[in-house]
């Protein structure tokens, strides 16, 4: 007699093979998008007369790259896209991981038709960072929000003062220039991160502040470029424990003490 399998067995059998599929496809999902990101990062820094004035950029609290951001307008119009987000606490410190964040906005009056933009936020401001709290920011009402200076102008500009918490910038069949992005909302993408980070409960604050599991390497090329483009160094590994003498005080072979990890308000809203 052939040896059938129960059908509940069966059941779980196909519902758990399909779990492991999902997550591997998510997982490469949200690598394609950082991939993505680091491209459009690339190819605007490429731009000799219309990029993100270095100034601005040495200045830059955070950076938020959002490819393919859809437009779709009939009278009504609204746009969404994803993308990720990198923040530090200093100006001269490395660049934390990334966290995947979305972008929605909506818009009214006479309009039609469609079309696909790359947008980068610079944020000069703590505030304008740490305004995430609870998952969600509401850019020109949580955070002052301006069309961002480009080329040398723009660095001559931002020399003098920064007006605004938020530079918005977008790059639409092949022009760059600022963009007005008021009521446009950014939210922690917690479904990305979950996938990406592979850990369930992942916050952005663990992540920003280097409490995460260790970011795939995708995540370094990202990180590789917005360290050249701002002039900052990269994160550097921390260095194995066998190699690490015991300090006066401690027993061989113990850990070292680690410093405080940083820390960011930016805990995701409950569900």
């Amino acid at each position: 007699m052939p040896n059938r399998k129960h059908p509940a067995v069966a059941l779980f059998a196909a519902i758990f093979a399909a779990t492991i599929v999902n997550v591997a496809h998510a997982g490469a999902r949200e690598e394609g998008r950082l991939l993505t990101a680091t491209e459009v990062l690339e190819e605007v820094r490429a731009m000799p007369d219309v990029r993100l004035p270095d100034t601005l950029l040495a200045h830059a609290y955070g950076i938020a790259v959002i490819p393919d951001v859809t437009k779709v307008a009939f009278i009504f119009g609204g746009r969404h896209g994803s993308g990720v987000l990198s923040v530090r606490d200093k100006l001269t410190s490395p660049w934390s991981n990334p966290v995947f964040i979305s972008l929605t906005g909506g818009s009214w009056g006479f309009q039609a038709g469609a079309q696909s933009s790359d947008i980068i936020l610079v944020f000069t401001t703590k505030t304008g960072i740490e305004g995430i709290a609870g998952g969600k920011l509401t850019l020109g009402a949580d955070a002052s929000v301006a069309t961002g200076p480009v080329g040398r102008q723009g660095s001559a500009a931002t020399d003098l003062a920064f007006n605004a918490e938020i530079y918005s910038y977008a790059r639409t069949r092949g022009l760059f220039g600022g963009i007005a992005l008021d009521g446009s909302v950014i939210a922690i993408d917690r479904s990305a991160n979950r996938s990406f980070y592979h850990k369930s409960s992942v916050t952005a604050s663990e992540i920003f502040s280097g409490q995460a599991p260790a970011a795939p390497e995708t995540a370094q090329r990202f990180l590789e470029r917005l360290a050249k483009a701002t002039g900052t160094s990269m994160r550097s590994s921390p260095a194995p424990q066998a190699d690490v003498p015991a300090t006066a005080g401690q027993s061989p072979g113990a850990p070292p003490t680690a410093e405080p990890a940083r820390t960011y308000p930016l805990e995701e809203q409950k569900k």
